[in-house]
C-alpha cells in the first residue's frame, strides 16, 4: 500500500465526502487520516489514503465524475519523499498556542513571521472572529498547533510572542506541553 494524498476545494454541498470516501473505497484504497472544512460556503479539505500503487490510475477513474459535476476540484499527489512525515519526530516538539483579541488587519501575519523567524512550522491553525460579550467588539481567536525544534528555547519564543502581543494588543499563551 502507498499513500496517496487528496485535496478538495470546491463549493459545499451534502455528499461531499461520501463521495470522495465512495471512490477511495471503490478503488480498494482506505481513508487514512483528513482535515476538512466549510468555509465561506466553500467546502476545503486534505485527505491521506492508503491505496495499492497499481490501483492509483482506478482512483483516478473514480474521482472524475466528482470533477466533472463542477463541484469540487480535487488533486491527487503523492506524499513527498519524506514519505510525507515531514521533520523526524526526534527533531521536533509540539507546542500550542492561543491568540485571542481585538480584530484588525495583520495578526496572522504577524504571528506566522515570528514563528518563522524561529523556525518554528505551523502545523494546524484554526482561526475565528466573534463579538465580545460585553462590547460587542469584534474579537479574532486562534488556535495553533506548532512544531519547533528542539534548540529553541520556549522562553525564547514566549518573549517574542509577547512582544508583537502588546503591539497587537492581543493575549497570546503559549503551551509547551501540546501533544500530536
Amino acid at each position: 500500500m502507498s499513500d496517496i494524498v487528496l485535496t478538495v476545494i470546491g463549493d459545499d454541498r451534502p455528499g461531499l465526502v461520501d463521495a470522495l470516501a465512495g471512490a477511495v473505497a471503490a478503488a480498494g484504497g482506505s481513508w487514512n487520516r483528513s482535515q476538512m472544512s466549510r468555509l465561506g460556503g466553500k467546502f476545503a479539505g486534505i485527505a491521506v489514503v492508503s491505496l495499492d500503487a497499481d490501483r492509483a490510475d482506478d482512483l483516478d477513474r473514480h474521482l472524475d465524475p466528482i470533477r466533472t459535476s463542477g463541484l469540487l476540484q480535487i488533486t491527487v499527489s503523492r506524499p513527498s519523499d519524506d514519505g510525507g512525515a515531514g521533520p523526524d519526530p526526534a527533531d521536533e516538539r509540539f507546542l500550542a498556542l492561543q491568540l485571542v483579541g481585538a480584530d484588525r488587519p495583520g495578526i496572522v501575519s504577524e504571528v506566522a513571521g515570528v514563528l518563522a523567524a524561529h523556525a518554528v512550522s505551523i502545523v494546524e491553525l484554526e482561526s475565528a472572529t466573534s463579538n465580545a460579550p460585553m462590547s460587542g467588539e469584534l474579537l479574532f481567536e486562534a488556535s495553533l498547533v506548532l512544531s519547533a525544534p528542539p534548540s529553541l528555547a520556549t522562553d525564547t519564543l514566549q518573549r517574542a510572542l509577547e512582544e508583537i502581543a502588546n503591539e497587537l494588543m492581543v493575549d497570546i499563551e503559549l503551551d509547551g506541553s501540546a501533544a500530536q
